[in-house]
């Protein structure tokens, strides 16, 4: 797959199903040249005088599907704590 084609994907957290945005980045592992995480750039200021925009990070084992139009990811997961479970 090309990084072009990533680029064009929704990334979606299935955590809530809200989009997270789209793809801005990628960072490489240096040793093995695989992917170890996908940078997504958050809907909101575009380069604005009063800010940039937010970057989210997701590392690749959080991805849990890469479909033919969304990605679809863990993002904001928390534990459950043990009054939860």
């Amino acid at each position: 797959m090309r990084i072009s084609e990533f680029q064009l994907k929704d990334i979606v957290n299935v955590t809530n199903g809200k989009k997270l945005g789209r793809l801005a980045d990628i960072e490489l592992n240096n040793a093995t040249g695989a992917i170890s995480a996908l940078i997504i750039e958050q809907n909101g200021k575009k380069f604005g005088l009063f800010g940039k925009e937010e970057e989210v990070v997701i590392p690749w084992m959080h991805i849990v599907k890469i479909g033919g139009d969304v990605i679809l990811v863990r993002y904001g997961e928390t534990e459950p704590n043990e009054d939860e479970r």
